[in-house]
């Protein structure tokens, strides 16, 4: 088994209550652990984060992108300059491997820059935000309002089954369906070959961002609708409320923008050129940005909610951080370092988001988890064990049909 860090402090008063209580809804976790529905609020996590946590320094937000712009530049200079004087075809395509991901490590710093002024936390002025935003955004086709509107709803209903916006998880009759087999057949004589989860995780690295962008796929599903409308393109989706129409016009245009641009350039230097410098470093930003919203929101110590058992408090900290070492730390800007915080508080910006971390766990003790395992493993060994939900008291955990900790439920049979 990887090795697993669980922070473990006291917890507040508030929390303690859920371990003596009768009413408290209590659930068995994928490992097999008692896991019990807390009891804090979110005003015990607000207090417990000191004020300047919450101060915005536009002069400091900008000097992040012009650091990444900068070396997004730089990278692209030696590229062109230098990787076509490599006299061996094999050198140069292990030059351009090499380039694409080091760009595409800068382009998600970007992409996160743009996700602080979603969030409003790169500086006060939500002009700027939103300019900024919506540049970043537009040139790594990202559809900037669009993609804040259905953000900011599942940082409203995180782990909320029927509200959550993003990576909501499946019944176990869902996940079946999806195996296109019955009930009875997949429980007794089907279990996952290593091969076949490998293909699931590469299909949602490749493709994940594009078809959540196109169908909203992970995201709840609404009957009745046209699935041509559930994207993030289509003013009318029922993605968005009606106000959202223009925002949504506006996030095109900059999508637009971008395309013509791509198609500008692939005239002027031909498309391979584009499919070098852009297209795979943009790959590459796709690739991360589905490993790392996935991985903050799937373990098998994370619970879901019903309606009936869900709040703000809990929904925010049925998350989990992980550990990426230099990059985590100074490419991609402590997103995913510091995720528990984002859920309780987005507009923090992320270099106080450590301070913060550290400040909440004093409220949420054992709540609060963390994860050392290695970054890219855990995403195979994530999807692995966390297959499906199962819970018949409003609290669901995780369990998989891949003889990993505890069973799913068996059917009744006569």
């Amino acid at each position: 088994m990887s090795s697993v860090t669980v922070t473990r402090r006291r917890p507040s008063s508030s929390a303690a209550k859920d371990e003596t209580s009768p009413d408290a809804k209590r659930a068995i976790d994928t490992y097999g652990n008692e896991f019990v529905a807390p009891e804090y609020t979110i005003k015990d996590i607000l207090d417990a984060i000191p004020a300047h946590c919450y101060e915005r320094s536009m002069v400091r937000s900008f000097s992040y992108v012009f650091r990444d712009l900068f070396f997004i530049g730089l990278f692209g200079y030696i590229a062109v300059k230098y990787i076509h004087l490599i006299p061996w075809l094999s050198g140069r395509v292990v030059a351009w491997s090499i380039y694409a991901f080091v760009q595409g490590l800068f382009g998600t710093g970007c992409w996160v820059l743009a996700h602080e002024c979603g969030h409003g936390a790169f500086s006060e002025s939500k002009t700027v935000n939103d300019t900024v935003g919506w540049v970043l955004h537009s040139a790594l086709l990202v559809p900037y309002h669009s993609w804040r509107l259905s953000h900011s709803k599942h940082h409203k209903a995180t782990g909320h089954l029927t509200r959550d916006m993003v990576f909501v998880p499946k019944s176990k009759e869902q996940f079946m369906e999806n195996r296109q087999m019955d009930t009875h057949s997949f429980a007794d004589n089907f279990e996952d070959a290593p091969i076949v989860t490998l293909y699931h995780v590469l299909m949602q690295q490749l493709f994940g961002w594009i078809m959540y962008l196109l169908t909203n796929v992970t995201g709840q599903k609404y009957p009745g609708r046209s699935k041509f409308v559930q994207n993030h393109f289509v003013p009318w989706s029922p993605l968005f409320d009606k106000r959202d129409f223009l925002n949504i016009v506006i996030s095109d245009i900059g999508i637009a923008l971008t395309f013509t641009a791509i198609y500008q350039a692939s005239q002027a230097w031909g498309f391979s050129t584009v499919l070098l410098m852009y297209v795979f470093p943009w790959m590459w930003v796709n690739h991360w940005l589905v490993h790392i919203t996935y991985l903050q929101h799937s373990d098998p110590r994370l619970p879901h909610y019903d309606a009936s058992e869900w709040n703000f408090a809990r929904g925010a900290s049925a998350t989990i951080d992980r550990e990426f070492g230099f990059i985590g730390k100074h490419i991609f800007h402590d997103i995913i370092e510091t995720h528990v915080l984002h859920h309780f508080v987005s507009r923090i910006p992320f270099y106080h988001g450590r301070e913060g971390t550290e400040a909440i766990k004093k409220v949420l003790g054992k709540y609060y988890l963390k994860d050392d395992s290695n970054f890219i493993t855990s995403l195979y060994k994530v999807a692995r064990t966390c297959q499906f939900v199962e819970g018949d008291n409003g609290v669901k955990m995780f369990r998989n049909f891949n003889n990993i900790g505890v069973p799913p439920k068996q059917e009744n049979k006569l």
